[in-house]
């Protein structure tokens, strides 16, 4: 016992001295004078503690170093959920405690992210696309830790497959599924599965989801999204494809919950995307989808699993706060789903972060200092959705009201009355939108993706190893080896 507490002194003493240069480091830019006194009492510790273990070194043998790495396997997860909020910039999270919080308190409750950030996440992608990142570029960097060009699937810059850790995942016994409120062959969950130059190659990249085989099998043992347009075409039926491999299939939330525990499965509920979170039937599709991934991927080997909030992204993109808050709102639904399991099953990652930030969204505009999230809790449709049935309204600005959960002042109720039949849908929710904005007092910079960092969040076996700034690919790089057994 006492040469294992020695030799766990020698380890804590090489540590001390890694502190005794960052202290040098920080005495040539500050010339602190009570640095030298700590590193004198620090040099001092170190070589008592040098002299001890100096008698004692044979003794640090290489069974020591068996130890340690019986440890470090001891301490891989089974399981890894990976989560990718899509476009969700830190300006979201922000916006949506204040959006979540209880006006009845006098402080501002936190999220069930807030407890879980761990650290931030650099963006940009391969030199040749610049400093701004689109998301098949950035999940090509989270899934496979490589840098590439923008609408790359699965390649790096010179479009040469990359291996990605649901693959690695694949190869070594372990089921793999995706769960994505996109269609399952958009930008993220494609990079994660398939290869291709373009992400815009949406019927090739859903072929090479049945074609394009590990282990004898497709790549991905459940996949949950949208993309009828995509897997039931004139020339091929994939759909048909996939249930005569085994596969199990759903095309509604309701025929998902029948489907056979523990069985490859794949759901598809909507043409392309599914609907808005506010327009849902199921305003916690995401949560839904998660729970029925969870439930056919568990086995002995375990599982990777990608969980996508793809819909904060496209929001963003239509600068549509009210829809961006109601997407947080599933997304969160989904981590505290996963606390759960993680609860139910300590030898699981979870690992949340974000592609890029959308939209460049502000708490606050036009040098008001205000923010009035209150104008978006009784909403209950999207501005997309009232823009595309306004025309069908005998009473466009009692439909309006009723939709938005608060009544229109007068020069409000006049340029809902001054939108012209005909009028393009994205015109109108463009009219829609600038009123939310305005009673919120929400601002954006673009229309597209911004540079920033975006956070990390990490909770449960591992968690540890994601704290800090790091590069987007540094994400897939930990995953890697986690994944090594």
């Amino acid at each position: 016992m006492k040469i294992k507490r020695l030799c766990g002194e020698l380890n804590l003493i090489s540590l001390l001295a890694v502190y005794t240069y960052a202290f040098k480091f920080i005495e040539k830019l500050y010339g602190l004078i009570f640095m030298n006194s700590l590193k004198m009492f620090l040099r001092h510790k170190i070589a008592l503690g040098v002299i001890a273990c100096g008698f004692t070194l044979s003794a640090c043998s290489s069974s020591n170093v068996v130890v340690s790495n019986t440890q470090a396997e001891a301490n891989k997860p089974q399981n890894i959920i990976m989560v990718v909020a899509d476009g969700m910039g830190p300006a979201y999270t922000t916006a949506y405690r204040y959006f979540k919080d209880d006006p009845n308190t006098s402080i501002i409750e936190e999220t069930a992210l807030d407890s879980i950030l761990t650290g931030t996440a650099r963006t940009y992608p391969a030199s040749v696309s610049g400093l701004v990142t689109d998301s098949a570029a950035s999940a090509t960097s989270l899934a496979a830790g490589v840098k590439t060009y923008n609408g790359a699937i699965g390649l790096d810059v010179n479009k040469k497959p990359v291996e990605t850790v649901l693959h690695r995942a694949k190869t070594q016994g372990m089921k793999t599924g995706v769960a994505v409120t996109s269609q399952i062959v958009h930008a993220t969950p494609a990079a994660y599965i398939a290869h291709n130059e373009s992400r815009r190659n949406y019927n090739q990249i859903a072929d090479s989801f049945l074609d394009d085989r590990l282990n004898g099998m497709p790549k991905a043992d459940v996949m949950l999204g949208g993309g009828w347009d995509y897997f039931l075409r004139e020339d091929r039926n994939l759909v048909e494809e996939f249930k005569s491999l085994g596969y199990q299939y759903a095309d509604s939330y309701e025929a998902l919950d029948s489907l056979e525990t523990g069985k490859a499965t794949l759901g598809l509920f909507a043409n392309m995307g599914l609907p808005r979170a506010l327009d849902d039937s199921s305003q916690t599709r995401l949560s839904t989808l998660t729970k029925h991934a969870l439930k056919h991927l568990e086995n002995p080997n375990g599982f990777f699993l990608l969980v996508e909030a793809s819909q904060v992204d496209w929001a963003g993109h239509g600068n549509d706060i009210a829809s961006a808050m109601y997407e947080m709102a599933d997304l969160e639904a989904s981590i505290l789903l996963l606390k759960e399991y993680v609860k139910e099953n300590p030898d699981t990652l979870v690992v949340l972060t974000a592609d890029h930030s959308t939209g460049g969204l502000t708490i606050g505009a036009k040098g008001e200092y205000r923010w009035s999230p209150e104008f978006l809790h009784n909403m209950t449709a999207s501005t997309s959705y009232i823009a595309s049935k306004l025309f069908e309204q005998d009473d466009r600005v009692a439909f309006v009201e009723s939709k938005f959960g608060f009544e229109l002042n007068t020069d409000e109720q006049n340029r809902i009355a001054a939108i012209e039949q005909g009028m393009k849908s994205r015109a109108v929710e463009a009219v829609l939108k600038t009123i939310i904005d305005e009673r919120t007092n929400t601002g954006w910079t673009t229309s597209g993706h911004t540079g920033v960092d975006v956070e990390v969040f990490a909770f449960g076996k591992g968690a540890d190893n994601f704290l800090g700034n790091m590069d987007n690919i540094d994400i897939a790089s930990k995953i890697f080896d986690l994944l090594e057994k």
